[in-house]
């Protein structure tokens, strides 16, 4: 037997024992092993060193959403998906993007103190000098010109406000200094402003991201002195992307709100400062010390105020309706061209922005060319794959908003499944998403090799949580947890408009936990920096592009879609179980605080006899009837039985229709309310949402949990029945389905 001969044979005895030790939910038998081989051969054409050279061009200039560089590097982009063979075009949507004309802040009273507002440039950071950088303002802040006494207001949340007020200390007429961390920033002005504020000021301390967590850069990677956290502060909460056409598409003609009456932009002007400038500012302080939560890094003793300390606020914005860049690129499948399996990772950043979000993108990137390679074959996806590189990320998820906008119904029809990532880094993998993709993810996490440990992600991301923990309990329920559980999707990233507006399932995905600095948002997100301290080697670069890649080449080719909605029950189940608990402990609490208070002797306001601030007497938490939600549970449970059934079935007699792959992905629109939540109206999933006070944190089926989080009983119970509505109703879906599809 010849050479040649032989490693053929060894070839296929090696894929053929692949195929049978690695599980693939959703491909005939006959198709595993060719399915495997696809995802090699993709994998081999993976580069550590291609997608360090992308970091490092994408990155070499500022490129901020309709600055020159940005358009220079989408048109790049468009360039490499051409070349690559994919059909592609640059999509432009028209969007409101404010940049910075004044920005004034001094301290008046009782010394004088100008804010230097800038960054240097390092000698060991070569792009951190360059021209066209944004100045440090936070993006979609009023336009303000105040003058008033100042408040330390910790991380600015609701409940640092409920202690400023059990102090007896109010913000209405001043303004306020709150430290970054803890939520999103665009929280911190929006309670403020609730509140009475008539200004805000945001730094970062260096106890959350400075020398207290490690060397400062350029020694190490955190945030030095001068580091300023760059942002956006409109409210994504009432809706993401352009605040001028909520719901619609900002193509350029479109008809645009007043900016005035725009519900997600602020009332009051905000601006972000370093630790430096905020130093003299808080040292300068009067009034009681804060609690010793409050206290930062800083060498003094922190002090709430209000009362010398003086401070003078300006800030002023060209108001500019800019071009905003989606590069979209297709592959059109070769059996199923309607069906569409979406990628996605913006490119935009607010300066050089190597970590975020270049970083995500040469990854995505680096799956397209691979991709690319392989119809240099002659293969063909079964579905057709789209790539996304958004535009307008940073400032509000701007460019996939307008697009889904803009092709909802289209979508609605097409889109089996987004996925997207953002930043990446060393370290292990996150994932959050649709929850009847957790068996779809897990399969893939198990099956890519971590490039430190060579054990799978999933393996060192279980090792990792189970030593992390203090708890022996939670170690041995750690350690013994055999499946990869994804976190629900809240917002700060371009997932949102599929999943929350279109009910499109999605997953987000990346790596990191090792690759922690400062640079974030700053102009030392550089190449240099994150070739240094993020991913050295850009191992975790080819990671990510082999657990992205493997998702993508499984739904582009799966004979039936692999969709758990076992899962989806489980889930919605633990959830619906939490909200009973959470609106039972509220009882519990109210009544002992209520039981406290009365033994006191008093109702409420100042105790004469000890000159402080006791909480108001609370209305008792009334019984909400959950039975609705658990009687659509109980139907809901038998549905998605009775369809895995039916599913495994069609896979073991090759028997998976189009129509029944198609009505597994717009299933989730089943979960979709048209009227949205309370007050926002622009997020219509009944299980899935970012907090009205969270930012980016997720709230689950968040119509019932904010209702009973703000004692609004009545919408509590309204929302019950909603969310009960909408479970039963993807309850009679599937058992038609079932019914249908045997």
């Amino acid at each position: 037997m010849n050479k040649f001969l032989i490693t053929t044979l060894m070839i296929f005895i090696f894929q053929s024992s692949i195929a049978q030790t690695k599980k693939v939910t959703g491909f005939y038998e006959k198709n595993i092993e060719k399915e495997l081989s696809l995802e090699s051969a993709f994998d081999n054409n993976l580069s550590k060193a291609n997608i360090g050279e992308t970091i490092k061009k994408l990155s070499a200039e500022p490129h901020n959403i309709s600055s020159p560089a940005d358009k220079v590097n989408a048109d790049y982009i468009l360039s490499l998906f051409d070349k690559w063979g994919w059909d592609a075009k640059i999509e432009t949507f028209y969007v409101l993007f404010p940049t910075p004309k004044t920005r004034i802040l001094e301290m008046t009273s009782p010394t004088s103190y100008k804010a230097i507002l800038k960054e240097p440039a390092l000698k060991e950071d070569l792009t951190s000098g360059q021209e066209g950088q944004l100045p440090t303002y936070n993006a979609y802040s009023a336009d303000g010109d105040v003058t008033s006494e100042l408040v330390f207001v910790n991380y600015g949340l609701q409940e640092d406000y409920e202690i400023l007020d059990k102090m007896g200390i109010e913000v209405k007429g001043k303004i306020v200094i709150a430290k970054y961390g803890h939520s999103w920033r665009g929280i911190k002005p929006k309670v403020a402003q609730e509140h009475g504020a008539i200004g805000c000021i945001i730094y970062s301390d260096p106890s959350d991201d400075g020398y207290f967590q490690g060397d400062v850069y350029p020694k190490g990677a955190f945030r030095n002195e001068f580091g300023v956290q760059r942002g956006s502060v409109i409210d994504m909460s009432a809706y993401p992307g352009d605040p001028l056409t909520p719901g619609i598409g900002a193509t350029k003609d479109v008809k645009r709100l007043d900016r005035l009456q725009a519900p997600s932009l602020l009332k009051i002007p905000v601006l972000p400062i370093s630790y430096h400038d905020a130093a003299p500012l808080l040292e300068a302080l009067d009034g009681p010390v804060a609690p010793v939560a409050w206290h930062g890094g800083l060498p003094f003793a922190y002090h709430i105020g209000p009362g010398k300390t003086i401070v003078h606020l300006k800030v002023a914005f060209n108001w500019d309706i800019v071009p905003c860049y989606d590069v979209i690129a297709k592959i059109q499948g070769s059996k199923f061209p309607d069906e569409w399996v979406i990628r996605g990772n913006h490119q935009d950043a607010w300066v050089n922005g190597a970590a975020d979000p270049i970083s995500g993108q040469a990854a995505m990137l680096e799956e397209a060319k691979s991709i690319g390679n392989m119809l240099k074959t002659g293969w063909k996806p079964e579905r057709t794959i789209v790539y996304c590189a958004w535009d307008g990320e940073e400032p509000g998820l701007l460019g996939s908003t307008e697009w889904v906008e803009e092709h909802e119904n289209e979508l609605k029809e097409k889109a089996v499944v987004y996925i997207n990532s953002d930043g990446n880094g060393r370290g292990f993998l996150y994932v959050e998403g649709s929850h009847a993709l957790e068996p779809f993810m897990d399969e893939i996490a198990k099956q890519v090799t971590d490039p430190q440990t060579r054990v799978s992600v999933f393996e060192r991301n279980r090792d990792h949580e189970a030593i992390s923990t203090k708890s022996v309990e939670a170690k041995k329920r750690i350690w013994n947890e055999k499946e990869l559980k994804l976190d629900a999707m809240g917002s700060g990233s371009d997932y949102s408009s599929f999943i929350q507006h279109a009910g499109i399932p999605s997953l987000n995905l990346g790596f990191g936990g090792e690759d922690n600095g400062g640079e974030y948002h700053s102009i030392y997100d550089s190449y240099g920096l994150y070739e240094k301290f993020k991913d050295p080697g850009f191992q975790y670069g080819v990671t990510l592009a082999e657990t992205a890649g493997h998702a993508v080449l499984r739904m582009a080719n799966a004979d039936g879609l692999p969709f758990d909605f076992t899962h989806l029950f489980k889930t919605i189940d633990a959830y619906s179980k939490d909200l009973i608990l959470l609106l039972n402990t509220s009882r519990e609490t109210t009544a002992l605080e209520n039981q406290i208070i009365n033994s006191r002797g008093y109702d409420s306001g100042e105790d004469p006899t000890k000159g402080y601030i006791v909480p108001n007497i609370k209305s008792e938490v009334p019984y909400l009837d959950f039975s609705p939600l658990q009687n659509a549970l109980l139907q809901f449970e038998k549905s998605v039985d009775s369809l895995k059934v039916v599913f495994q079935s069609n896979i073991t007699t090759n028997n998976m229709t189009m129509a029944f792959n198609q009505s597994l992905y717009r299933a989730e629109q089943q979960l979709l309310n048209d009227t949205g939540l309370p007050r926002r109206s622009w997020y219509k999933h009944t299980l899935y949402a970012p907090g009205s006070y969270t930012g980016y944190g997720v709230k689950t089926m968040p119509g019932i949990r904010e209702a009973i989080e703000q004692r609004n009983w009545k919408e509590a119970q309204q929302q019950i029945e909603i969310d009960a509505k909408a479970i039963m109703r993807l309850a009679e879906y599937f058992k038609v389905l079932s019914s249908s599809g045997k």
